[in-house]
């Protein structure tokens, strides 16, 4: 995910993510009037016609069905308590929603920060007495639900990932009354298979290559009966070679004497070899539990519970080599902050208890998400917390809104388990236990995932053993194995294409093909025909960078959303809905949001992205109004790189009218084009001609820090072209759209 203040900026290979938490004070700004129509330049002079370029629209193919009211949106994500209630005034829901997005995808955060979410903070806790254990939210009908918050798991495996920030691991912090848990649910009593087929593990990163000759654990009740202790062998000697971001790039392989087949619990001290050898990271791969449960008299997990003594539970690892004196030599740092030795989890637990709750991080009540107009009187996707919770809390929330009547287009299963290092067959388990708990409250529930996060590229995982390496690829064919690929009603992902730091304005070219490419990817590896590909979350970058707030990112929302439908997308979000602050980020100030605001959220004026959703959706398209039809549309300009200077994206609306949205990417110059239609009828523009154009000459960014404002900073500018005309000017660095009838 994208990342919001007030999280610092994290590097590709951490999961990305928003939160807000500043205050927020009133705001009065009134929307954009209705664009008056005027002409501007005159077409059709010897110069143009001579040297314009030609967009061809392929009127004759077979065009995209789409309506925006279901194809075209915005989202909501994680807040503070004070943003929750300022966003959520008549007033700022209407001016949120005059950005002109239809539906609205409701994005889960907690899961991200490694914790439940009570999405009722009413329910009932397995442990009632001691108010901890599992927890499902309440079913019943009482108060609305305004606030709801996560709980950040006290068995967590993870040191650095998407919840960083707000933890660490249990399995080098030093403290022995602290572990790690496996989630239950991935174990032989829930799965109905051997533990085997679901290897929980943990890695460890000593951070460089060390000598190592021996491990110790100290296991918690339930421990391992098999494992084995690997360590990672790079194909090629480099500071590249990383399991978890590069994880094709070499091979586990088991220590001489790692491989245990009666693990007996306790504090095990194993000689994995018998001289060092030189590993960054180890591996400890199990594959039979003891189904034991923690009989201590200070056991925290009731024994009673089933899912107490299911999966793996480790307290501490120490790893090193041992002085012929029998000293054991530990190279782990144990500490309970980010600075201990980085380890790294299969699963957690969702076992947590009361004082766990993290209110720095507000997701909007449900009921309040509904209520308050953000949903734009349309149905929206609603995400359930699937790594971090249970299947009974997961049906009760789908219960609860059941019985509210809440409309719900789609459920999104869980978050971003790429980022969260889960293996596809375990995410694929979860993910049919939650389906079918919920399918038995509502079957017509329309399920999807798996929420990756914003990549360009297949996601690869470590080969299994018939050497498979796709996630997406592996996911699927766990369902279909199973006969539950009906389960999957959609697949969803995010787009976030550049490092933020790296954004150059040629990557502007490159966004046609990185949306159509993922896509294809997605087909590659197996996704059915008649799944439809979403993506739920996307902007120019995951991390805050100034061109987020400059004309590059409304001319990149222009052609990333008409790329997208092109390439066969089926619903487009674009994030996030609400005003947010400016902050740091590369080469200046930025934000995500559609407007410039300050730290209370006084909204200044608006970004470029405002303006690009506004000719998006209330002049390319026609919201309320049903289908609309897609046809290819290209033009011929290159630049001597052989980039692509205009791209063309052309509709047939409900209201008979022809709709192109043009954008041109040369940043310096204008460009002269003429509209081709391309089929039998030898169509062309009948009646006056409309367009609506913004670019640099509108608006371009000042750095200032903080005080960072565009100038000039003028509306979208309206022309009328006169029946017949033929040729008509692309200002430079512009998005246009361009609306008439078409006949014969």
């Amino acid at each position: 995910m994208a990342l919001y203040f007030p999280v610092p900026m994290k590097t590709p290979s951490i999961s990305r993510r928003k939160f807000i938490g500043a205050a927020s004070a009133a705001v009065t700004l009134t929307a954009i009037p209705a664009p008056l129509l005027t002409a501007a330049r005159e077409p059709g002079t010897p110069e143009a016609s001579s040297t314009a370029s030609t967009v061809r629209i392929s009127s004759a193919a077979k065009p995209i069905l789409f309506d925006p009211d279901q194809a075209l949106g915005s989202s909501m994500d994680i807040l503070s308590h004070d943003v929750v209630e300022k966003i959520y005034t008549p007033e700022m829901v209407k001016q949120c929603l005059s950005a002109g997005w239809g539906p609205i995808t409701y994005r889960q955060n907690t899961e991200l920060s490694i914790g439940a979410w009570h999405w009722n903070p009413n329910g009932t806790w397995s442990d009632l007495a001691n108010k901890r254990g599992y927890f499902t939210g309440s079913t019943d009908l009482k108060e609305p639900i305004r606030h709801s918050y996560g709980y950040p798991l006290p068995h967590r495996g993870h040191t650095r990932n998407g919840g960083a920030e707000r933890g660490y691991s249990r399995i080098t912090d030093g403290n022995p009354e602290t572990f790690w848990k496996s989630n239950p649910y991935l174990s032989s009593k829930f799965t109905g298979q051997p533990d085997s087929e679901h290897p929980q593990w943990i890695v460890i990163d000593l951070g460089s290559h060390e000598p190592v000759s021996h491990i110790r654990i100290d296991w918690m009740d339930p421990y391992a009966r098999r494992y084995e202790v690997q360590y990672w062998a790079p194909e090629k000697a480099s500071a590249e070679s990383s399991p978890m971001e590069r994880p094709t790039s070499g091979i586990w392989t088991a220590f001489p004497n790692g491989a245990i087949t009666d693990g007996k619990g306790g504090t095990a001290t194993l000689q994995l070899s018998s001289s060092p050898i030189n590993a960054r990271h180890l591996r400890i791969w199990m594959t039979e539990s003891s189904n034991t449960v923690d009989t201590r008299p200070n056991a925290t997990h009731d024994p009673k519970d089933p899912r107490s003594a299911a999966g793996y539970a480790i307290r501490e690892i120490y790893v090193g080599t041992v002085t012929p004196a029998g000293e054991f030599v530990d190279l782990i740092q144990h500490r309970p902050d980010q600075n201990q030795t980085v380890t790294l989890c299969s699963s957690i637990d969702p076992w947590h208890s009361e004082t766990d709750i993290d209110t720095r991080g507000d997701q909007t009540g449900l009921d309040l998400f509904f209520t308050s107009g953000i949903t734009n009187n349309l149905p929206a996707m609603i995400p359930i917390s699937l790594l971090y919770g249970t299947p009974d809390d997961a049906a009760g929330q789908m219960e609860y809104l059941k019985k509210r009547g809440f409309p719900i287009s789609y459920v999104e299963m869980g978050e971003e388990p790429d980022g969260q290092y889960m293996l596809p067959e375990d995410y694929a388990e979860l993910y049919l236990q939650f389906a079918a708990a919920m399918h038995k409250v509502d079957p017509n529930l329309k399920l999807g995932g798996p929420v990756f996060e914003g990549v360009n590229e297949d996601i690869k995982v470590w080969p299994d053993a018939q050497g498979r390496t796709s996630w997406l690829g592996r996911f699927l064919d766990y369902l279909k194995a199973r006969n539950r690929i009906s389960d999957l009603a959609f697949m969803s992902f995010e787009h976030y294409p550049y490092p933020p730091c790296e954004i150059v304005w040629a990557d502007l070219f490159r966004e046609p093909q990185l949306i159509s490419h993922i896509l294809d990817v997605w087909r590659q590896d197996g996704l059915p025909a008649n799944v439809p590909m979403m993506n739920t979350e996307s902007n120019v970058t995951y991390g805050n960078a100034q061109q987020m707030a400059d004309i590059f990112a409304a001319l990149w929302l222009a052609d990333s959303v008409g790329a997208f439908l092109t390439a066969g997308g089926a619903v487009y979000y674009h994030s996030p809905i609400q005003p947010e602050p400016l902050r740091p980020g590369c080469h200046g100030f930025g934000t995500y949001g559609n407007y410039v605001a300050d730290e209370k959220l006084n909204v200044k004026t608006y970004t470029s992205q405002y303006h690009a959703s506004r000719l998006i959706n209330l002049e390319w398209v026609q919201h309320r109004a049903g289908v609309h039809k897609l046809y290819p549309a290209a033009c011929d300009l290159q630049d001597a790189a052989g980039h692509t200077l205009i791209t063309a994206y052309s509709v047939e609306r409900p209201d008979g009218n022809w709709s192109l949205m043009l954008i041109n990417k040369d940043q310096s110059n204008p460009h002269e084009v003429r509209i081709a239609f391309d089929d039998a009828a030898h169509r062309s523009f009948t009646g006056p001609i409309t367009t609506i154009t913004f670019g640099s000459d509108q608006y371009m960014w000042k750095s200032d820090g903080p005080n960072g404002h565009p100038d000039p900073n003028e509306p979208p500018i309206a022309k009328t072209l006169a029946s017949g005309t033929q040729f008509m000017t692309l200002p430079k660095a512009s998005v246009t759209t361009l609306r008439a009838k078409a006949g014969s």
